[in-house]
Formats: structure tokens, C-alpha cells, sequence
């Protein structure tokens, strides 16, 4: 009869790291929320991908869709815990330029002056019917930052296991 022993010892103990690291996830999901952030930011720089509807009527020379103060790309900013990783704003206008939609009619009355001035014609206040707002989705992800993502994962289990 031939007997075969196997020493388990190395599996076990690469299991045992493998669940600890499934355990402790907080530094993972620090670095998926950090390759978002850096996806969103890059949706800035390129004015969307794919690209993002452009101005009506085309707006400030060479300005960036988006970007008109720079507020609602300088808000974006990444959590994450143990269980999940996000980026987020808090800006109020953000949800509209993500999803598009429809702003509410509103009354424009100067700030600076006595009167507003439009083409030669002067009004003490003028009612704007809303704007249709296309979608711009600043919040988004493509394959290759999902590729990062599926690679960052990978490299994190493989430093568990010690490879």
C-alpha cells in the first residue's frame, strides 16, 4: 500500500491571511475610492468620457464645460470604510449637471446696479422661463478605471497570500 502525506501548513496559513485581509478592507477600499476620485477628476479634464454635450450657444471662449469657477470639480471628494468606497459632492447644483433636467423658472433682478441691461433694452427684473439642462455625467467610471479597480483588488489579495 503506498501512503502520500500532504503538508497543508502553507494553504492554511495563506487561507488564514487571505481572510484577514478580507477582514480588514478599510485599506483597500481607501485606494478604489481614491482611483474614483481620480476618474472624476479626469471626466473634468477631458470634458466627459465619452464626451459631454457642449454649450448652448457655445459659452466663454476656451472655458471648460463644468468648469465655470471651478467649484463643482474642486468639491468632489472620496470616503471609504471597511464595507465601500465612494466619491461624492455636496455642491447643490451637482445632481442637475450629472442627470440633466429642467431648472425652475425664476425671476433675475440686478445685483450690482439699478437696472439689468439686455441688447440696448434696460429692466428693472426679467423672468427667466427655467433652461433645459443636459446630462453631463461627471460621476462616472469607464473600463479602464474599472480595470484599475479589478487590478487593485488583485494586487491586494496577491500581497495577503505574499506573492
Amino acid at each position: 500500500m503506498i501512503d502520500i502525506q500532504i503538508d497543508s501548513t502553507n494553504v492554511i496559513n495563506a487561507l488564514k491571511r487571505l481572510e484577514q485581509a478580507t477582514l480588514k478592507r478599510a485599506p483597500l477600499m481607501r485606494s478604489i475610492a481614491g482611483i474614483m476620485a481620480d476618474a472624476v477628476e479626469e471626466n473634468f479634464a477631458q470634458q466627459g468620457r465619452p464626451k459631454w454635450q457642449g454649450l448652448k450657444p457655445p459659452g466663454r471662449p476656451g472655458g471648460q464645460i463644468l468648469q465655470k469657477s471651478g467649484r463643482l470639480a474642486a468639491s468632489i471628494t472620496p470616503a471609504s470604510d471597511a464595507d465601500s468606497a465612494q466619491v461624492g459632492t455636496n455642491v447643490k447644483y451637482a445632481a442637475i449637471h450629472q442627470f440633466g433636467g429642467k431648472t425652475a423658472a425664476h425671476e433675475i433682478r440686478p445685483r450690482h446696479a439699478k437696472a439689468l441691461r439686455f441688447g440696448g433694452r434696460f429692466a428693472k427684473k426679467v423672468n427667466h422661463p427655467g433652461s433645459d439642462i443636459p446630462a453631463r455625467p461627471f460621476l462616472a467610471l469607464g473600463e479602464t478605471d474599472l480595470q484599475d479597480i479589478e487590478d487593485t483588488v488583485s494586487d491586494y489579495l496577491r500581497a495577503a497570500l505574499g506573492e
